[in-house]
């Protein structure tokens, strides 16, 4: 069996973070590992607590899972603050982890941050460079970048911006645009420009899509598949996840993580 690692935060409310990441590593068939960087009080109205991981813990959790299991794949979602980030470039680069996957986790769906300020750079100078596919949504872009996206022509000027930082492939997630009721992302390798189109559909149960997408991508690079192809596996799991979403809770639910999955039971 493949395995992907995902070293994210933790959602006490299961529908985001590295929940949501083993979740996703299960339906697509690959054992699934974790190194928590933060734990967080949340649930679908919004963030009540963090609680970041020190440092050189999270470290030792990453070479426990690489020194024994090894991994085919990982993605980072929540990394918190900037030394943590600069301490997972550093163990990516130790432990020789292939097929990167960088979701540049910086709000919640709620609204509430979940990125210190000085992170942005660590990520941008430290962690991109060494993805091989970085998905940030338009507001991740825009922070990244220090400018507005507000149609498809700047997405793809976002996509050749962030391309140039160093990493092999770049998506950037449109569905916050509603570009003719489709949402609609860009893939760029540095060539050429592939879009990915999906229907809007409108419902509150989006929580925890960004870290599904990533966690999908990176199972479909674990797998074998070239990113393109692991990226549009993973931008059709997490259409069906959207469509699929579970009314838990009073604000936004989570995505189904088991679209697609037939029940045993």
């Amino acid at each position: 069996m493949k395995k992907a690692l995902t070293i994210a935060g933790s959602d006490s409310g299961g529908g985001a973070g590295i929940q949501a990441d083993l979740k996703t590593f299960m339906a697509f068939g690959v054992h699934g590992m974790s190194a928590i960087t933060a734990l967080t009080a949340q649930n679908t109205v919004g963030v009540q607590g963090i609680f970041p991981i020190p440092p050189e813990f999270v470290r030792e959790q990453i070479a426990s899972v690489m020194t024994d299991i090894g991994a085919d794949a990982a993605k980072t979602g929540m990394l918190s603050n900037a030394a943590i980030v600069r301490t997972v470039a550093e163990a990516v680069q130790t432990f020789r982890i292939p097929n990167l996957v960088v979701d540049p986790v910086m709000i919640a769906k709620s609204g509430d941050p979940l990125l210190a300020e000085e992170a942005r750079q660590a990520i941008r100078e430290q962690l991109l460079p060494l993805a091989t596919v970085i998905t940030p949504n338009i507001f991740e872009a825009e922070a990244l970048l220090s400018r507005r996206i507000e149609d498809l022509a700047a997405m793809k000027e976002a996509a050749r911006d962030l391309k140039a930082i160093g990493c092999r492939w770049v998506v950037v997630k449109g569905g916050h645009l509603k570009i003719e009721s489709q949402a609609i992302d860009v893939l760029y390798d540095g060539k050429e420009f592939l879009l990915l189109k999906s229907p809007w559909w409108e419902s509150r149960n989006t929580h925890g899509t960004g870290c599904t997408f990533a966690s999908a991508i990176a199972a479909g690079l674990a797998k074998g598949l070239a990113p393109p192809a692991a990226v549009q596996r993973a931008k059709e799991y997490i259409t069906e996840a959207i469509r699929g979403g579970l009314p838990i809770g009073s604000g936004h639910g989570p995505t189904n993580h088991l679209t697609g999955v037939q029940s045993r039971w």
